[in-house]
């Protein structure tokens, strides 16, 4: 069995959960989704148990200081994610997207180089096992429209209102 490490962090968005392996973030998402959380580590690893921990590797405060204003807090966080290929590719691009923007699949997609596989960035996106520090929530559907976001819309609106989007 595959022990990981959890904490908990209080947010204007619900309880966020942070789950940790080493040294590298494997996991964030939120109270009330716990069951896609674990969905997916286990699909990952097998079965895992999730020790309670306090700020591991200071990634809590790093999201707490994401919270609080610092966008840039999150971009150092080492991350561990799994996924096929085109996956990482989609969610390592993601990371290049600054805070305050947003981009749509399908440019996200001709960035890859593929440009007609916006439906397979979907895809990928919506696996992303890293909330907030991989910003799926930057991606916004072609006619500018919010369109899924694991986390609930509600969420995903904060979080671009938070990083000063224009929505």
């Amino acid at each position: 069995m595959k022990e990981l490490q959890l904490d908990r962090i209080d947010s204007p968005i619900g309880t966020i959960l942070i789950v940790v392996d080493g040294e590298r973030l494997c996991a964030l998402d939120y109270t009330g989704y716990e069951q896609r959380m674990m969905a997916l580590l286990q699909r990952r690893y097998g079965l895992v148990h999730l020790a309670e921990a306090t700020d591991p590797y200071g990634f809590s405060s790093r999201l707490q200081a994401y919270l609080a204003g610092d966008y840039g807090s999150l971009d150092t966080i080492a991350v561990s994610m799994g996924g096929t290929g085109f996956q990482q590719q989609v969610w390592s691009a993601l990371r290049t997207i600054p805070a305050g923007t947003t981009m749509t699949y399908g440019e996200l997609a001709a960035r890859l180089g593929k440009p007609t596989a916006s439906r397979a960035v979907g895809r990928a996106n919506a696996l992303n096992p890293i909330a907030i520090v991989v910003p799926c929530h930057r991606l916004i559907g072609a006619n500018a429209s919010l369109t899924g976001y694991a986390g609930g819309l509600e969420r995903k609106h904060w979080l671009l209102r938070h990083e000063g989007c224009a929505l």
